[in-house]
């Protein structure tokens, strides 16, 4: 039975990998420390035989028992991937994607597994094209706070083409842009979950800067599917590809959106800007349409409801506990 180590696999975006993974018929070994995944996530799959969890961190080499496993493909998801909690712990944000890049690419290639990086539209920076194509090779500012995840996600990068140029190592890097659907954290700090929290709480929206900044989000599913695609295909190219949907839209209109979907009295309030926030973000997804068929299908409307129906328990649940 072909075999697939997930790391990060107990968070929002892992976790729905791991669940696409087994639907098709693979066994799974997840590899988290838990630090912002949750074993909630994977509660559903506790009866699942073909499931195995490790906990783990990724800074250290992997444990020796899986250097006798045969991966078909090792997927690297291990980072806070929210600015709340990368920003919280910048070096150890670093070196979890530098140092847990180098132990999975150690293992797929002792193993001769092909290796997935799930890399970041952050590595655009503030960005020189828009839309943003694979060829842009972005404006990161290193002193700035954000730049740990964008920093430590560009020298990811950087070692699956080493490993790949040195050791032939069959790598696919990805280029995720903004995700959202269930199952995530209600702390997580990313706009979608920030926004359709408050809203239920009835307290006033968050918006940094002017809310004129824009961005583009994709259903979780979608962005599955695509990483899959990628990952699972014969194609001669490593990357980088773009993976997200490129409809573009402002904060203030994803503002507008949830409280309409909510039905939420809650208002809007402006903070200051972020530092390095980019102010545009939408995808060039060319490169993925042309190579696998990779073409969002997802609404924001459909996605944001069914992130609502997932968001609204839990948020009744935590704020009467």
């Amino acid at each position: 039975m072909p075999t697939a180590l997930v790391t990060g696999g107990a968070g929002f975006l892992g976790s729905q990998l791991v669940d696409a993974l087994l639907a098709r018929g693979l066994r799974v070994i997840v590899l988290d420390d838990l630090s912002t995944g949750s074993l909630d996530n994977l509660r559903h799959l506790e009866d699942e035989p073909r499931l195995r969890f490790v906990e783990h961190d990724v800074q250290t080499p992997f444990p020796d028992g899986l250097r006798s496993v045969e991966f078909d493909c090792i997927f690297n998801l291990a980072s806070p991937a929210s600015p709340r909690h990368y920003q919280a712990q910048p070096v150890r944000t670093l070196l979890t994607n530098v140092l847990g890049t180098k132990h999975g690419l150690e293992l797929a290639l002792h193993t001769k597994a092909r290796f997935f990086q799930a890399s970041t539209s952050e590595v655009y920076g503030e960005p020189s094209q828009h839309p943003q194509h694979e060829t842009d090779l972005g404006r990161v500012d290193a002193g700035n706070a954000r730049a740990c995840y964008a920093e430590g996600k560009r020298a990811a990068e950087t070692l699956c083409f080493d490993f790949a140029r040195e050791h032939g190592v069959d790598v696919r890097v990805a280029r995720l842009f903004n995700t959202y659907g269930p199952r995530m954290a209600l702390d997580d700090g990313r706009v979608v979950s920030n926004f359709l929290v408050q809203a239920l709480r009835g307290e006033p929206l968050t918006i940094h800067g002017d809310g004129q900044q824009t961005r583009s989000f994709c259903y979780v599913t979608d962005l599955v599917e695509g990483m899959l695609a990628f990952a699972q295909r014969d194609l001669r190219t490593h990357g980088p590809i773009n993976l997200g949907n490129p409809e573009e839209l402002s904060v203030l209109d994803l503002a507008t959106r949830v409280l309409r979907l909510v039905g939420s009295p809650s208002t809007l309030t402006h903070h200051a800007a972020t530092a390095g926030d980019p102010r545009m973000r939408r995808p060039d997804i060319d490169r993925a349409r042309e190579l696998f068929g990779f073409a969002p299908a997802t609404s924001l409307d459909l996605g944001l409801r069914l992130t609502l129906e997932d968001l609204r328990p839990r948020t009744t649940q935590r704020d009467a506990a």
